[in-house]
């Protein structure tokens, strides 16, 4: 490794370090996936382990023993049980601390620390975190609710590694938002000792774009979901139809596109120059153009009427 390179790792933070290395990972499992069949010796397990729900039928045959490690799809509802608890209690110690003065709890602190927080961070805002921490709640909430009330899960499955993963996930990520707050010892530390003084038209631009991508992405659930139901709202399939209408016309998955959006909108809350976010942002950019490459493949070895303009992840592009 060239010196100037292990020294700029050397800089990250842990919490910086994971998440490039979650993007790493990702970006060379795209690429695999990219290589021709044929080029490479296929491995029906990591075949396994990176695909989920419907994309599992385009793989290889799948070897008796990964069977055992299915869990069903519809614990995705899971994840989300878990950030709203975990990043709904952070956001509480975070307003505590904010608007009360209150200090974060002995744990957290060290916690923070641990993954790399920095004591009076020159640059960030302390509303900046404080509104991205809101967005994630927000979304995590959302999405709950469209596991519980709007989708229409079948019998797919995904693997125990990925159930475990996303567990894990949002948890690295509400503590990510929360290492980017600027501390003065274990308390907030607020410029000018106002946090509405620190509001700037990066927030307003956020917020819109955060609002505009989530509303995309719940009308493309709902898309999905109505696939499935009849005219009444009466679930009467669990097959795989062609979607149509808002994104679908550019894009097979405009769910995953949405998110990628969503965490660019939290990108420009934090003012644009927040590297660690961008960080997470690229992980997040690989990690849903994978998923949607194996999407589109899927379509498009299903159905033959499927749209030929149409690309998988990112409009005329991907």
């Amino acid at each position: 490794m060239a010196p100037w390179a292990g020294a700029a790792l050397s800089m990250l933070s842990p919490l910086s370090a994971v998440w490039l290395t979650l993007a790493a990972a990702f970006l060379l499992t795209l690429l695999l996936q990219l290589v021709p069949p044929g080029l490479l010796p296929s491995c029906a397990f990591f075949q396994d382990l990176i695909r989920y729900g419907k994309t599992k039928r385009g793989a290889p045959p799948r070897p008796a023993v990964c069977r055992s490690f299915d869990v069903p799809k519809r614990y995705f509802s899971h994840f989300y049980i878990i950030s709203v608890l975990w990043n709904g209690f952070l956001l509480w110690c975070l307003t505590q601390s904010v608007f009360l003065g209150a200090p974060f709890p002995d744990w957290l602190h060290a916690l923070l620390r641990t993954v790399g927080a920095a004591q009076f961070r020159g640059g960030e805002l302390a509303l900046s975190a404080f509104l991205v921490l809101v967005f994630l709640w927000i979304h995590s909430l959302r999405r709950l609710f469209e596991c519980l009330c709007v989708s229409v899960f079948s019998n797919a499955v995904i693997h125990v590694v990925q159930y475990c993963f996303g567990l894990v996930y949002y948890v690295l990520v509400g503590l990510t938002v929360l290492s980017q707050v600027p501390m003065d010892g274990r308390n907030v530390y607020v410029t000018g000792k106002n946090l509405l003084m620190q509001a700037r038209w990066f927030h307003i631009l956020g917020m819109i774009l955060f609002i505009w991508s989530s509303a995309h992405q719940y009308k493309c659930h709902v898309i999905l979901s109505s696939l499935r139901k009849n005219k009444a709202g009466v679930v009467i399939h669990c097959n795989h139809r062609i979607p149509f209408g808002d994104w679908f016309e550019y894009v097979s998955c405009p769910n995953y596109l949405a998110e990628l959006v969503i965490y660019i909108s939290m990108a420009v809350t934090f003012g644009f120059h927040n590297v660690t976010w961008w960080l997470v942002v690229t992980y997040v950019f690989f990690c849903q153009a994978l998923s949607a490459f194996l999407s589109h493949r899927f379509y498009k070895s299903t159905f033959v009427s499927y749209p030929q303009h149409r690309k998988a992840f990112l409009p005329f592009l991907f």
